[in-house]
């Protein structure tokens, strides 16, 4: 079904695959008639074109780009354009589109999330940018109606910003990405790899994109395949697939952890463009005659079966045909792992949902930017009709993903299909998928075609012992264990027929409520501030040297941006940066914020010239201790913060917060074994926190000790490979080393300035 290669491959004429080897290059040119190395053949990739022609350096190692076109949503958008105008901002230099599909029930905190839409379309029509109002698109939707184009480039602030399908390299970054791009400045990385996605066959009837991209998951996410690198789907099988199916995989690559995705294009891309009446954007998008990728990942479409992923991870994943095989061991399994998910908090069951020998789940739910796709939904009806949901527990919701699907879909006759079953039709929106939309009962079992299943995406609230779950499955599954009234069932058992159904695209929706200011700034706009929008505290520079404190150390094998700040509710405090810090690790730690609090009293204190000792007497024993180890450290020179410990922090979301809201409660740094995104270790890092390695199965300090870091900011202007630090307190110091990774020479400046509204400011 799929194939990791052990090394890399070469691409010939696009169809066939050359594994690396000693005598790889001798086939290549058996093919070609030329010899060609392996350098030159690596800039044949898709990938490595549409890098060269948005880098601004001379330097393809060292790539400094500049995207095309921005976009966020109303969860990231204030935060975003405070951090610009306090830096600096005074128009939008590339086109930004301000997309309402997170917040958009305004059924949290009183006015909160409409005054952020309010401030949202005020700041378009100040600094020249696109607004979208809630329930007319989910940010993606519009994204691939209206943004993306052959060979461009897109940033946006939430992870799944990923358009490849259509041509489009996207990326999902953390907010201070975009600020830099809003202020002129780049996005710097070094050249990525480029990994082969090898298409061949076709689907079998029944499975759908949510199958192939679970798949993927399952194959690559553990084992770190294409962590950070790039993605280029290739082969004979893509032809195989219409635009929305390949879109229906390319989103959730997302949930690999690789940096983009791109595909090669054709007549059924250049269809969808036509389509929506951008026709000029389409670009046909190949390989060159021999490409070489550092890595292939070889998939035979028509051995994809119905896949279904299970509590907490995307990576959790199952045939559903296994899962019904072997039904109690594999819901014990997920039990057993929940224990270390869950910390123990609660009683997590899922063996309660087996009735006779089958498994019984209370919520269906297609949404979003991954199940929210035209046909998706058409397939969905075609199996739901004259089928219905039952009176009983089970409940099936239904997202389009923007609203020309939706008008379409009333039109082609599906909303009908769908709606008379007993599910519910609704407008488009995030929030299923984060945790603010269709929250199950307490242990109820979700089954989503959706992004993402990790604890309390679908809303539920451990410290208030409450748990439900979710699974990620194909639109096509869902509906067939709706039309099975809760029991699961894969599409492959319908026998049926699916409908093929053209789709008209209808852009009037958007012309008669989308404000478009194409690019024109007018300065004399006033912004609405609602009372709940806060500029961001002042941050002070980093000090020669760091007393911290562990106030939480996590174990589990990744940490979720999640976990970090939880999403859900909290999402309407997302203006107010005080406010947003309360939630900090709520739901892992709930010690977190109070301990935090402690700490940074006492760093106040020095900022402001007093004792900190007065403020935290504990801070006396590792003040002393620290003394010995430098005797010319004092308040003065020395910074008093917070840091976690985690093995492996960052997965998910690009969610800037995650980093911010602990910077903003005193937090100096992260230490962990690894980062699992390079979007969360650039948060630490633009909020001047610095992102320290620890070596793994090496933790010489606990939860509340405190590490003295001596001549840190010497460290990190003068590129230090190793930091040392020290243990201190209880009458004793325990020296370690730290290493900060690779840091590019603004990164640097950005941590030395204490955060990146500093480096542009000061």
């Amino acid at each position: 079904m799929i194939q990791l290669f052990e090394g890399g491959a070469y691409l010939v004429n696009g169809t066939e695959l050359i594994a690396d080897s000693a005598d790889a290059q001798a086939a290549v040119k058996a093919r070609i008639g030329r010899e060609i190395s392996k350098a030159e053949a690596a800039k044949g990739t898709i990938a490595y074109g549409i890098l060269k022609s948005h880098n601004t350096s001379d330097n393809m190692d060292k790539l400094k780009i500049k995207f095309d076109k921005l976009t966020s949503h109303d969860i990231t958008f204030v935060g975003i354009i405070q951090t610009a105008r306090a830096s600096g901002l005074t128009k939008f230099p590339v086109p930004y589109v301000l997309t309402n599909c997170h917040n958009s029930l305004c059924a949290v905190g009183g006015t909160i999330n409409e005054d952020d839409h309010m401030f949202g379309l005020t700041c378009a029509k100040r600094y020249g940018g696109v607004y979208v109002p809630p329930h007319q698109a989910v940010i993606h939707q519009f994204a691939r109606e209206m943004l993306a184009g052959g060979g461009k480039m897109i940033l946006g602030s939430d992870s799944h910003t990923r358009y490849g399908a259509l041509g489009t390299m996207a990326m999902g970054e953390g907010g201070p990405e975009l600020v830099k791009q809003l202020l002129n400045q780049t996005y710097d990385i070094n050249m990525p790899g480029v990994v082969a996605v090898y298409l061949e066959g076709a689907p079998v009837k029944g499975v759908g994109p949510q199958d192939v991209a679970l798949a993927i998951i399952g194959a690559v996410f553990k084992n770190g395949y294409v962590k950070n690198k790039v993605m280029e789907f290739v082969g004979p099988g893509v032809a195989s697939l219409s635009a929305d199916f390949r879109i229906g995989i390319d989103v959730m690559t997302t949930e690999t952890t690789c940096l983009s995705s791109i595909w090669k294009t054709d007549d059924r891309i250049k269809e969808f463009y036509d389509i929506h009446g951008r026709s000029e954007e389409y670009a046909e998008l190949n390989p060159d005659t021999v490409a070489y990728y550092d890595g292939c990942i070889k998939i035979d479409l028509s051995k994809i079966k119905p896949m279904i992923a299970m509590p907490f991870h995307p990576s959790n994943t199952y045939t559903i045909e296994e899962l019904n095989a072997n039904l109690m061991d594999i819901l014990d399994d997920c039990e057993k792992k929940a224990l270390v998910s869950l910390d123990g908090a609660v009683d997590f069951k899922l063996k309660d949902k087996v009735r006779n020998g089958k498994l019984y789940v209370e919520q269906g739910i297609i949404a979003g930017c991954a199940g929210g796709g035209f046909e998706n939904i058409c397939a969905a009806a075609d199996i739901l009709e004259n089928a219905s949901i039952g009176p009983d527990e089970f409940t099936l919701s239904v997202y389009p993903a923007s609203m020309p699907i939706y008008m379409e879909l009333v039109k082609n006759g599906c909303a009908a299909k769908i709606m008379q079953t007993g599910a519910v039709l609704k407008t488009a929106f995030c929030g299923p998928c984060f945790g603010a939309g269709d929250t199950p009962a307490n242990n109820a079992f979700s089954i989503r075609h959706s992004t993402r299943n990790f604890p309390n995406r679908e809303g539920s609230k451990l410290q208030s012992g409450q748990i439900a779950s979710v699974a990620l499955m194909d639109a096509r599954s869902i509906a067939a264990t709706a039309a099975n009234k809760g029991y699961l069932t894969p599409a492959t058992e319908f026998d049926g027929e699916f409908n093929k159904y053209k789709y008209f695209f209808d852009k009037k929706i958007y012309e008669n409520r989308v404000f478009d200011s194409k690019g024109v700034a007018d300065e004399s706009v006033e912004i609405k501030f609602g009372p709940n929008i806060k500029d961001w505290p002042a941050m002070v520079a980093l000090t020669d040297n760091l007393l911290l404190k562990v106030v939480s150390e996590i174990h589990d094998p990744v940490t979720t941006t999640d976990e970090l700040i939880p999403s859900g509710e909290t999402s309407s405090y997302r203006s107010n940066p005080l406010g947003l810090a309360e939630f900090t690790l709520s739901r892992k730690d709930p010690n977190y914020v109070g301990l935090a609090k402690e700490v940074q009293a006492a760093e106040k204190a020095r900022e402001d010239g007093e004792c900190p000792l007065e403020k935290l007497p504990e801070l006396e024993m590792p003040w002393n201790e620290m003394k010995k180890i430098k005797a010319d450290a004092d308040s003065k020179n020395t910074g008093i913060g917070s840091t976690i410990f985690a093995v492996k922090p960052g997965d998910g979301s690009a969610r800037e917060q995650a980093a911010s809201c602990q910077k903003v409660l005193g937090g100096w740094a992260n230490i962990a074994n690894e980062y699992a995104t390079k979007r969360y270790r650039s948060n630490l890092i633009n909020w001047g926190m610095l992102p320290f390695i620890i070596k793994e199965g090496e933790l010489p300090f606990k939860n509340l000790d405190y590490i003295f870091i001596p001549d840190i900011r010497k460290a990190v202007e003068e590129k230090a490979d190793t930091v040392k630090a020290y243990v201190v307190g209880g009458g004793k110091n325990t020296e370690f080393e730290l290493t900060l990774g690779e840091l590019t020479d603004e990164e640097r400046q950005i941590i030395l300035k204490g955060c990146l509204i500093n480096y542009n400011r000061i």
